[in-house]
């Protein structure tokens, strides 16, 4: 089979559809358009230059380099995390919670899958290391974010309801032990749910390009199947590490919930 290449025009015509996007936005007075356009080139940018960095990155294979670029991913993706908090936690803990944590758990489950499953030559390959971290990191992004943002916003909603249980003599464990549990669940349900239809309701984009690129289909959906696996062990051990850490912080060493560690959404 052979390999259907695009031109600019092609993605020009495939831009359309955004503009009619921004189109109805402005028709229905949605007030999306703007962010329709700017999201548009902002990832058209953003692509292109991480198309030349790869580029380069492949034609070098140098560990250092991949490291470094394994390394810009995951601060980013921690900046994003924080960005996505309601109430996120004040000083180093607002930024390093979820950048911490997500190199942690994407960085070591990357590693697992390059040294026992995939198996390059060299192991940190870019070709392979770089795609491998970035679908990782993609999905224990989301579950990371949602997990703070679960927990600090439960936390002081039910703020009476914890206090009372930490007055009554219980641990800040087992006051914070119900709220966390949810923040939890409302973490992982995304990529349960997307497991569950992945292959009857969607095709994954891993899968569909390996596909359009002349891969055997049954190849295709051997490589799917590890990722989603590897997807799942980070974006849970990272929406653990980050709900357990931050229900930690919620509470001093005198079991005192401390609501003042966390910024005021309405300031």
């Amino acid at each position: 089979m052979n390999f259907i290449t695009l031109d600019y025009f092609d993605l020009a015509l495939a831009a359309t559809l955004v503009l009619v996007n921004a189109a109805l936005s402005l028709r229905l007075e949605l007030g999306l358009e703007r962010r329709f356009l700017i999201a548009a080139v902002r990832m058209a940018v953003q692509l292109t230059l991480v198309g030349i960095v790869l580029k380069a990155l492949f034609e070098v294979a140098s560990p250092l380099w991949t490291g470094l670029a394994a390394l810009f991913m995951i601060l980013f993706a921690g900046r994003e995390v924080m960005a996505r908090q309601e109430r996120r936690f004040i000083g180093w803990w607002g930024y390093g919670l979820g950048t911490s944590v997500m190199l942690t758990a994407a960085l070591l489950v990357t590693i697992f899958g390059l040294s026992t499953q995939v198996r390059p030559d060299p192991w940190y390959d870019p070709r392979y290391a770089i795609p491998i971290l970035g679908m990782i990191l993609g999905n224990t992004m989301t579950g990371v974010a949602l997990g703070l943002h679960t927990l600090t916003n439960d936390a002081a909603r039910n703020r009476a309801g914890i206090e009372a249980q930490l007055a009554l003599g219980a641990t800040r464990r087992e006051a914070l032990r119900h709220t966390a549990r949810g923040a939890l669940r409302t973490a992982l349900i995304p990529i349960i749910n997307s497991m569950s239809a992945t292959g009857l309701v969607a095709l994954p984009g891993m899968m569909t390009g390996q596909i359009l690129s002349g891969v055997d289909p049954i190849e295709a959906v051997k490589y799917q199947l590890l990722i989603s696996f590897l997807i799942a062990g980070g974006t849970g051990l990272g929406a653990l590490a980050a709900v357990q850490a931050g229900a930690w912080r919620l509470c001093d060493g005198r079991h005192r919930l401390r609501l003042d560690r966390l910024t005021d959404p309405t300031v």
